[in-house]
């Protein structure tokens, strides 16, 4: 009797160790900072060195988690911050990169929170510089006047669905605008879907981010940007190209509507453990019913050395030019004080 009392508690000790054993919860994060010299970016449009905090990727860091709920479904969730390594201050609210919670299955993965857009998703898989803050206008863009042309890369208050069949991957994201007025009011919508097969690689996507209506009534505001992109790597070569077209409809007779297609394209090779790296951006704008073209183009040149699996050295050049006379950046956060800027930033990046 003892025995199978004995038996029975180390088999029920032996499917609660099993059952802890198939539940996920890691602690993880990207920490990356260099040091830039670029021109035209102080006050007085004079030169500046700086340490940088994220020169080829954001640094983060989060806690991801899965647990397995049987019948091939889990509940997952992941928290993710960003952080400023020049001053160990937080980028923006603790979680502001993703917080969310979902279901994930044979049918894909279904999320509730805050999250990337389905389009940011997509979109940096065809970028050639992977989305590096210093230096990439494939997400964002320079400060070309009025609007950087970009896309929206998190919602608020979303719900994000993807799944993946063979080759393909797709997926939507709904940002919910919670106003009274109506479910279209501050609505965030997107959608797309990308294909990779033998080397190459096909993507399209599409966003629309509503506005309010103004206070004293009129039509809201309307961004929409759609995406293309081809990737396509052989041995040690990848050639990618993608475009944006953007389109801000203000609703307003006063204001303006905006317009901006961003095009680049990139080439890498790989050489042992060196990755080198040429891109080029250009955003062909168009500013209704009037107003001064900046057409900026962007140059890069990018080499990177892997120390190990998680660790890279990198060193990256870029220069880039505005018309008429309207001020350009070279990263999404530098506003830029003169119609040039080029800028240099070596740094090195860990993973754990």
């Amino acid at each position: 009797m003892k025995q199978s009392i004995l038996a029975l508690a180390a088999l029920a000790a032996l499917s609660h160790t099993s059952a802890r054993a198939q539940d996920s919860v890691q602690l993880y994060g990207l920490v990356d900072a260099g040091v830039e010299a670029v021109n035209h970016a102080g006050a007085d449009g004079g030169g500046l060195v700086r340490v940088v905090s994220g020169g080829k990727n954001t640094s983060r860091w989060g806690v991801r988690g899965s647990e397995d709920l049987g019948g091939g479904l889990k509940a997952v969730f992941n928290l993710e911050g960003g952080i400023l390594i020049d001053s160990g201050a937080a980028d923006g609210a603790l979680f502001k990169r993703q917080a969310w919670v979902g279901l994930e299955g044979d049918f894909g993965r279904l999320v509730i929170g805050r999250s990337f857009t389905t389009t940011y998703d997509l979109v940096i898989k065809f970028d050639p510089l992977g989305f590096a803050p210093h230096y990439s206008w494939a997400t964002s863009g320079g400060a070309t006047g009025p609007s950087k042309y970009g896309m929206t890369t998190s919602f608020d208050n979303l719900v994000k669905y993807k799944g993946t069949s063979g080759g393909f991957t797709y997926g939507a994201t709904v940002g919910l605008g919670e106003q009274g007025g109506g479910t279209a009011d501050g609505r965030k919508l997107a959608l797309g879907g990308s294909w990779f097969g033998g080397g190459l690689g096909l993507m399209a996507a599409w966003e629309q981010v509503n506005g309010s209506p103004p206070a004293a009534g009129g039509v809201r505001a309307r961004t929409t940007a759609f995406h293309l992109g081809a990737d396509y790597k052989h041995g040690p070569w990848r050639y990618s190209a993608g475009m944006r077209g953007y389109k801000l409809a203000s609703g307003q007779a006063a204001t303006a509507d905006l317009r901006g297609d961003t095009y680049w394209g990139g080439i890498t090779r790989t050489i042992g453990p060196v990755t080198l790296t040429g891109a080029a951006y250009h955003i062909n704008t168009k500013e209704r019913p009037a107003g001064q073209d900046a057409d900026p183009t962007m140059l890069v040149v990018r080499a990177m050395l892997a120390l190990s699996k998680r660790t890279d050295l990198y060193l990256s050049a870029a220069h880039a030019r505005a018309d008429d006379g309207q001020l350009v950046g070279l990263s999404r956060d530098d506003a830029g004080t003169g119609t040039t800027q080029s800028g240099v930033t070596a740094g090195i990046q860990r993973r754990f």
